[in-house]
């Protein structure tokens, strides 16, 4: 499903009157409409209901009044709640405040929130439409109060397009915002509401046709992934196929004491179907991991004295990388100097598509010129703390606008981002842009990034693009999370039970195939 940004969504609105001669407030009529029906769901018999429209004075507003003047006819009882004077009302919305009015219809300009406390309080249903996609800056006044007061009703609450309060191109809350049960969105999702913070306020999300053609579509680079889009991308499992059809990934991981990152990696690209999964480690380690490891086969590499992969690791790791289809290159590495040396050189001479993770990023961090020395396609996996590094900015920053940080890290870098946490941020260098739905809380553990990069290798290896790996391997992971937190519950569920839940999510996606 396409995501569109504040921006587009009004050059779209202003492109469908000029460009195909469809009226404005025709749109706002269809858009009022739906929120109308919507509302019909949730009141289920609408007579003598008792509907609250808190609206403010833009378009957002005239969306309400529309939904209002239907909800009248249809026998509700319907107060209109303006916070504005009539006279700031213009355009489209002014049209309907107008037909509203001249209907005899309820409406009271408010000017204090504590004058309509009890009355919220009364609803059979609430209808947001105070801002729309336009708002900029804090809320304050008696918008912000107004807001509090619908949010302390208790009562069912539909958003008209976007909940009051959340900026529509990052999901931040502007200070506060209205949580509702369902948001009636308008042509498109807005990027604000499928991405955290905003997607905790916009409940179910019903997206209502107003008739804007959809031609303008196209130029949206922004899509919440499904689960049909995923399927089709999976690569074939051909009923004679063997295990080299399935591909080799090499996996440069692990350092004392970080085993377990490079065993999961390894598990993991396993899992999601590779034929065949080799880890190279430090040579001290192979041992221990040849026991923790029964189908993933080891290698062991030249290492320092601390026991992380020394720089004379770089032939032999790379004639690994050679016989390989894919590399995942990071996991449990360690921060020693000497290994980040190893992490730049061997990036410089690989020539296989790879995966970098974890302290694979925080060398990468150092120095990131050194992937335009390079001939192989990577991607490139940080949470938002290694973000942070590779951008040279902070945590928060990022975190205010995921996309964002993750479009500019995509195309600095001329690699695939994928920015981990809550609804996950893929990014491509041509600007494009796949958010995740699936995942849950209980990822939250140490080692569920390993099982990513793994995941995301082991479909690298099997012949799709980085790309697809990219959105396959995230959808996936987040599904068997999904999966593990129904088998065993959220606390205490641990990366191993993703492991283990990841034939399960595959085999979801390939019955829809």
């Amino acid at each position: 499903m396409k995501v569109a940004t504040a921006k587009q969504m009004h050059d779209f609105d202003r492109r469908a009157a000029e460009e195909f001669g469809i009226p404005s407030i025709v749109l706002m009529e269809n858009a009022g409409r739906h929120v109308f029906e919507s509302a019909c769901g949730i009141l289920g018999r609408v007579i003598g209901k008792l509907v609250i429209v808190v609206a403010g004075s833009g378009n957002n507003g005239g969306d309400g009044f529309v939904a209002a003047r239907h909800l009248r006819d249809a026998g509700a009882q319907v107060i209109v709640l303006l916070l504005a004077h009539p006279e700031k009302i213009k355009g489209d919305a002014k049209t309907n405040f107008e037909i509203l009015r001249n209907t005899g219809a309820d409406i009271r300009q408010i000017s204090e929130a504590s004058a309509v406390v009890s009355l919220l309080a009364q609803a059979d249903l609430i209808i947001d439409a105070i801002f729309g996609t336009g708002i900029k800056g804090e809320v304050t006044g008696v918008p912000r109060e107004i807001i509090k007061a619908i949010n302390d009703s208790g009562r069912p609450v539909i958003a008209v397009d976007i909940p009051s309060g959340v900026d529509a191109d990052t999901g931040r809350v502007l200070g506060v915002c209205v949580k509702a049960d369902v948001t009636v969105t308008f042509a498109l999702p807005k990027l604000g509401i499928v991405i955290y913070p905003g997607a905790e306020y916009a409940g179910r999300l019903v997206v209502g046709d107003i008739g804007i053609p959809k031609q303008l579509y196209d130029e949206v680079y922004i899509e919440l992934t499904d689960a049909q889009d995923i399927a089709a991308k999976l690569p074939a499992r051909p009923p004679n196929a063997h295990k080299g059809t399935f591909g080799t990934v090499v996996v440069i991981a692990g350092s004392a004491g970080l085993t377990g990152a490079a065993a999961m990696a390894g598990e993991s690209a396993l899992r999601v179907g590779a034929g065949l999964a080799v880890v190279g480690v430090p040579k001290s380690l192979q041992d221990v991991m040849a026991v923790k490891l029964t189908e993933v086969m080891t290698s062991g590499l030249p290492e320092t004295p601390e026991r992380s992969i020394s720089t004379q690791a770089l032939d032999a790791a790379l004639e690994l990388a050679d016989k390989a289809n894919a590399v995942v290159l990071g996991c449990g590495l360690g921060t020693h100097p000497e290994t980040c040396e190893f992490v730049h050189a061997f990036i410089k001479a690989l020539k296989k598509p790879a995966v970098i993770d974890a302290d694979g990023l925080n060398a990468l961090s150092k120095n990131t010129s050194v992937l335009e020395s390079s001939h192989a396609e990577f991607i490139l996996t940080p949470h938002p703390g290694e973000m942070a590094r590779l951008l040279g900015t902070d945590i928060a920053s990022i975190q205010s606008d995921r996309v964002g940080a993750a479009q500019t890290a995509a195309l600095r870098f001329q690699s695939i981002v994928v920015l981990k946490g809550a609804r996950t941020v893929i990014a491509h260098p041509n600007g494009r842009v796949l958010i995740n739905p699936t995942g849950t809380s209980a990822l939250a553990t140490g080692g569920t990034g390993d099982v990513l990069a793994g995941a995301i290798g082991g479909l690298l290896a099997q012949g799709i693009s980085p790309w697809d790996a990219a959105a396959c391997g995230v959808y996936v992971h987040g599904r068997a999370g999904e999966i593990a937190e129904r088998d065993v519950g959220s606390p205490g569920m641990l990366a191993g039970d993703v492991i283990r839940a990841l034939p399960a999510s595959l085999r979801e996606l390939y019955a829809l195939k």
